[in-house]
């Protein structure tokens, strides 16, 4: 019986996944812009890959893989999450979002570690998130942990105040979809954080609110855990749309998907509908081959 289940995981998804590539690079052709997608999912051979090893800006994606190395270096000892960290008036960005900025305009305020992180993984906040890059010993720091776990394709240069500055500076802060879905299953499945700090980190993930990319055509309640990145729109060009993450299905196992959006022409709606449509392919396809697999039971 278990030799069935895995001849029937092993050659079932052969046949289908050129289906699956084909409806995910259609549903990508409604982006108008390049559009570059990776999957993974255990005992799966699930295949999503759409130029998984491009270099898309990353926007605001790179907020969990700090969030990642500021809680590493937490448990080694460097800071605590209560820490208090100075909210600093060199630290405002101007016209940026950000709800900490918003709540302090003229900052000179101590804010714990724990906050900075939320708000940086959950809101989005671009203030608090540099205050957290500059904490942790900025984009080198960063890249040389994330390297260190086996995860390619990730590299940060510029924070959101340079970004804010000088817009083209986001092309060079970039993250490989293979590499994003690899950090994404690292989290998932070999986690190099404590229990605890997975665990708060996740919750940072499912809590955000600011995009519905992964889930909008998901079924209702699916559970997710994301982190998404967006970029202004400049004379009708938005030059990313993306969102990464971990989604729950009904057997339990999580998907770990990454969608990146970049120069695209369409508007936000069409943009997001592209990415919700091509995660849905991707979990329809996941939960069909564990159907069949089943089938031959």
């Amino acid at each position: 019986m278990r030799l069935a289940i895995l001849l029937a995981i092993s050659v079932l998804p052969v046949a289908a996944q050129t289906a699956v590539q084909q409806q995910i690079r259609a549903a990508a052709l409604a982006a108008h812009g390049k559009v570059s997608v990776a999957c993974s999912l255990p005992q799966s051979q699930l295949n999503c890959d759409l130029d998984p090893h491009a270099h898309p800006p990353m926007q605001s994606v790179f907020k969990l893989p700090l969030a990642i190395v500021a809680l590493h270096q937490v448990e080694q000892g460097k800071f605590s999450l209560d820490m208090p960290v100075r909210f600093r008036p060199e630290d405002r960005i101007p016209h940026a979002y950000s709800p900490l900025q918003d709540k302090y305009p003229d900052a000179n305020t101590d804010v714990p570690l724990r906050e900075l992180l939320r708000l940086s993984v959950s809101l989005s906040d671009n203030v608090a998130a540099d205050i957290v890059l500059r904490k942790i010993g900025g984009a080198e720091a960063a890249n040389a942990y994330i390297a260190s776990l086996g995860v390619r394709g990730f590299h940060l240069r510029d924070g959101e105040a340079a970004l804010h500055r000088d817009k083209p500076l986001q092309y060079r802060n970039w993250f490989e979809p293979a590499g994003a879905v690899a950090l994404l299953r690292r989290i998932a499945d070999t986690s190099p954080l404590t229990p605890e700090h997975t665990a708060l980190l996740i919750d940072w993930m499912k809590t955000s609110r600011l995009s519905t990319r992964l889930s909008g055509d998901l079924p209702a309640g699916t559970p997710v855990a994301h982190k998404s990145g967006t970029s202004d729109v400049d004379n009708g060009l938005a030059a990313a749309t993306n969102d990464i993450g971990l989604i729950t299905l009904p057997d339990g196992r999580q998907l770990a998907i990454a969608v990146f959006v970049t120069d695209s022409t369409a508007d936000e709606r069409i943009r997001d509908e592209a990415i919700a449509t091509i995660v849905r392919v991707a979990y329809d396809a996941a939960v069909a081959q564990r159907e069949n697999a089943e089938g031959y039971v």
